[in-house]
């Protein structure tokens, strides 16, 4: 390990699948030291995990990272969106959390959204109409289905907030997480009292929302992990809002994310309010807000579909005729929870290889469509897509992007945002900087920049055809798994 500049900062990222910890100069933005765990998501009806694994998680991940991270001087945890964390009233996880991929509540999504005033009031309410992801939707379905849980849990928090509440003993939450709750008004900036009302949630339940920049706690003991006690605690944030701050975004410079879900977002100084539900309204983490789209299928998909043909996930070939939309999630965007896969074009000389092209451009298809919704009016739409995640550097997915965009992508050679935004939210706790300003320092959106190439029309209109003529069949498949 070189000798750090300055003091040391962790940042942590725990996702869907795994708990990653950086240990980062806060002077230079090098990573000193990192390590990684994995998490256990169950498989049948929905996706679930239980939240005692994600704190083993960060156990093991902070192991790896040795001597560095004992020198800690600042710890802040970013993690996966809307998961509906349900605790009892020694703070033990009554059920496995209900992660932001479960799909069960879609259902109460549409009831809530009819209930209280149709989309247009829940986007100028909460900056977002109701999705299956969002926890106040998983807040209802445990509500029907669950009755007993739902008595039994004396505390509601979202993934980011349980391991927070664990390092210092207290419940808070940041803007950029509670903005993907449903249950957070945007335009007021606190919790919504008549949504509360509405679905049987006390306020009382629910963690404190911290201001950005200021300290959520201290590190209450050492429990088992390496920090001292007493290590500042920053209010950690949501995955994308931790991944805007490592790149240190300014407004309007488009973000296109590659991983178990595909995400495009742009930091806006204007509060979004999309009342057909494609935009999502999220705040983020340092006082604006960050319009987003989502999709459930992106890399996950397109790897099952790469396996079920026994390929290599670079192994693509031109695929002119084929469309496959890879919903094998149900999907978000667009509004389609209960679908499964569609494949429309398949002839006798249709290859492997342009089956798994097919599968990377309907998974890109969805995100591109919401771009331009995501962008304002003021975005230079000709600026380079910063092209982030884990399927970020596969040359099939960057190839893909740059002929459904025709625009310019830059792959930042930065790895692992959403842990380095949170260090840069932590590094911001010790030096009183944004941590935006931080990650700009740290110079993190380095790296190589393909020049565009012209927008293939013919793809992106036989995919659009495809989604419309099957519209109606996507819209009455039930979810068998």
């Amino acid at each position: 390990m070189s000798a750090a500049e300055g003091p040391l900062v962790v940042g942590v990222d725990t996702s869907t699948q795994s708990t990653k910890a950086l240990v980062v100069d806060a002077a230079t933005g090098e990573v000193v030291a990192s390590g990684q765990a994995p998490h256990t998501v169950s498989s049948g009806a929905g996706r679930e995990s239980d939240p005692r694994r994600w704190w083993d998680a960060l156990r093991e991940a902070l192991h790896q990272c040795g001597d560095a991270a004992r020198e800690a001087a600042a710890v802040s945890i970013g993690g996966q969106q809307h998961g509906l964390v349900t605790l009892d009233g020694h703070g033990r996880p009554v059920r496995p959390a209900l992660l932001w991929n479960d799909v069960r509540s879609a259902p109460q999504a549409r009831r809530l959204t009819e209930e209280l005033g149709g989309a247009k009031f829940w986007a100028e309410r909460t900056g977002s109409v109701p999705a299956a992801s969002f926890t106040v939707t998983k807040w209802a379905w445990l509500a029907e289905n669950e009755p007993e849980a739902l008595r039994a849990t004396k505390s509601v928090r979202l993934p980011h907030d349980y391991l927070t509440e664990r390092l210092t003993g207290e419940g808070t939450t940041d803007r950029g997480d509670a903005s993907g709750t449903g249950w957070w008004a945007s335009a007021t900036e606190a919790y919504d009292e008549e949504i509360l009302a509405h679905v049987g949630l006390s306020p009382a339940l629910l963690p404190r929302v911290v201001r950005p920049g200021e300290v959520a706690g201290t590190v209450r003991d050492s429990h088992d992990l390496p920090f001292a006690k007493g290590t500042l605690v920053a209010p950690g944030t949501g995955d994308n809002a931790a991944a805007a701050l490592g790149l240190g975004l300014r407004p309007g410079t488009p973000v296109l994310s590659l991983g178990t879900s595909g995400t495009v977002y742009a930091v806006a100084k204007r509060r979004p309010t999309d009342p057909t539900g494609t935009v999502a309204g999220f705040a983020d983490a340092h006082g604006d807000w960050l319009p987003l789209a989502c999709t459930l299928n992106c890399t996950l998909a397109v790897d099952r579909v790469a396996a079920l043909l026994g390929l290599d996930r670079e192994a693509v070939e031109p695929a002119a005729h084929l469309t496959l939309l890879p919903y094998l999630d149900g999907e978000r965007t667009p509004n389609l929870p209960n679908a499964s896969g569609l494949l429309h074009g398949l002839r006798h000389d249709t290859t492997a290889g342009q089956l798994l092209q097919a599968a990377y451009d309907g998974a890109v298809h969805s995100l591109l469509g919401a771009l331009d919704l995501v962008l304002d009016e003021d975005a230079d739409r000709s600026a380079p897509l910063l092209l982030i995640g884990g399927g970020a550097r596969g040359d099939a997915w960057q190839q893909t992007v740059r002929r459904l965009s025709g625009r310019p992508v830059q792959v930042p050679e930065a790895r692992e945002l959403v842990a380095l935004g949170a260090a840069a939210q932590a590094a911001g706790l010790l030096t009183g900087e944004d941590p935006a300003a931080v990650a700009r320092r740290w110079n993190t959106t380095r790296g190589p920049v393909l020049e565009a190439v012209e927008r293939d029309e013919a793809t992106l209109a036989r995919i659009a055809g495809v989604l419309s003529d099957a519209a109606p069949l996507l819209e009455r498949s039930t979810d068998a798994r």
